[in-house]
């Protein structure tokens, strides 16, 4: 059953709710990250992306770049600009994008429920990645953004969130790229206790979105406990900061595919060639997917819908029934030659935020085609991780992304 627990948080100061907290460091590169703090000297990627602070070119991996960001932490804390609450509490945490709202819980799980499966995983992670967010918690000595957790829902606290936010003002209300971003704290021992409670008969939470961050917290507590044997379980570095949100409150978003070439096919030996495994019908207007196993394709000016023949997966195979493995396994790799889309550089991936235009847009220049896939569900993703099994590569954008900066916790 899973632990999430309260924490004294560091947080902004209500006069600095729209100022300090950034976007994730992980979904903009150093030259986007300069730009978006101009003017801002608070803004949190002074934290998350310290190399910011440097000459370009500096070596964002350096001892520096991870001495730089715990100084600006520590600057924010001292300054008064961050404030620490008095005693442990849970925070609710509810975004609002395009009239849709996700309402998460901020606590701390436990880095014995992440070995254990009982947060339950579904990516591989890279040791680069890892290792960069291991030296910037260690460092900073605080997890600085939180992992996104999911679970199956739960009346109890579904029950006690709609009666917190109803009958509590929120300490912070504003809007950061186009997404309404409103915090309550929750104070009070009872109630916290209850949630606590209630995520304690919760037989799993699933990671949604923060592999890399999530191991690399893992791993700081680990190394915690070596460097301190008499540990108890209850020090700090045994958790890490996490959101988790109902899975009836998510929504997954398309993560698209342009290709760079044809793989020496002529267009009509091309569509001749898949025809094999998919029903090839061609559009009249642009138009996403509207059910699993199909597929918009576009190409020469034209779009086309792919539906994938029966026989060409299995169905049985959460993963194998994924329409990231379905186009992958009968259409990538064995007619466009990508047998490996983490390393092959004539693909792209482009999260389903950006619009179908945007296929078309890179089509007709760099690219040669594109296809647009039908989202992944939370229940696949659920299925996929409970049957300890891994989703293909790029396989799920969620959105709204949750804001850095918001929440800290120190591990000591």
């Amino acid at each position: 059953m899973a632990v999430f627990k309260a924490f004294k948080a560091f947080r902004p100061s209500e006069k600095n709710q729209a100022l300090i907290p950034a976007l994730p460091y992980d979904v903009m590169n150093t030259e986007e990250a300069r730009e978006m703090v101009k003017g801002n000297p608070l803004s949190f990627l002074h934290v998350d992306k310290a190399q910011i602070d440097f000459a370009k070119g500096f070596d964002q991996y350096s001892h520096e770049v991870y001495e730089k960001a715990k100084s600006n932490l520590l600057a924010l804390e001292e300054s008064g600009n961050m404030v620490q609450d008095e005693k442990p509490c849970l925070y609710i945490y509810r975004q609002v994008m395009n009239g849709r709202a996700q309402t998460g819980i901020v606590g701390c799980a436990s880095i014995d429920d992440y070995k254990n499966n009982v947060i339950k995983k579904h990516e591989h992670t890279l040791a680069k990645k890892e290792q960069d967010r291991i030296n910037h918690v260690n460092i900073c000595d605080a997890n600085t953004g939180p992992i996104f957790l999911t679970y199956r829902s739960s009346n109890e606290i579904n029950d006690i969130v709609y009666s917190w936010t109803r009958n509590h003002d929120s300490v912070y209300n504003f809007t950061a790229d186009g997404v309404l971003q409103t915090v309550w704290v929750v104070d009070d021992d009872e109630v916290c206790a209850k949630l606590q409670q209630a995520f304690g008969e919760i037989p799993a939470l699933y990671i949604a979105d923060g592999h890399h961050r999530c191991a690399s917290a893992v791993k700081v507590g680990e190394m915690r406990r070596k460097s301190n044997p008499n540990y108890t379980g209850d020090e700090e570095f045994n958790f890490f900061l996490a959101v988790a949100f109902p899975d009836c409150d998510l929504e997954i978003m398309d993560y698209n595919r342009v290709v760079k070439d044809l793989n020496a096919y002529s267009f009509d030996g091309f569509v001749k060639k898949i025809s094999e495994k998919f029903t090839v019908t061609e559009l009249g207007e642009c138009k996403r997917p509207t059910e699993k196993h199909t597929f918009s394709m576009y190409c020469e000016g034209k779009w086309y819908t792919l539906r994938a023949k029966d026989g060409t997966f299995d169905d049985t195979d959460p993963v194998a029934r994924l329409d990231v493995s379905i186009l992958q396994n009968n259409l990538l790799a064995p007619v466009l030659g990508i047998d490996n889309p983490k390393t092959n550089d004539r693909i792209e991936f482009i999260g389903g935020i950006r619009g179908l235009g945007e296929l078309e847009k890179r089509a007709n220049s760099d690219m040669k085609i594109a296809f647009a896939m039908y989202p992944t569900t939370v229940d696949d993703l659920m299925s996929i991780a409970d049957a300890d099994k891994i989703m293909p590569p790029k396989s799920t954008w969620f959105e709204p992304k949750l804001l850095s900066g918001l929440f800290i916790h120190h591990l000591s």
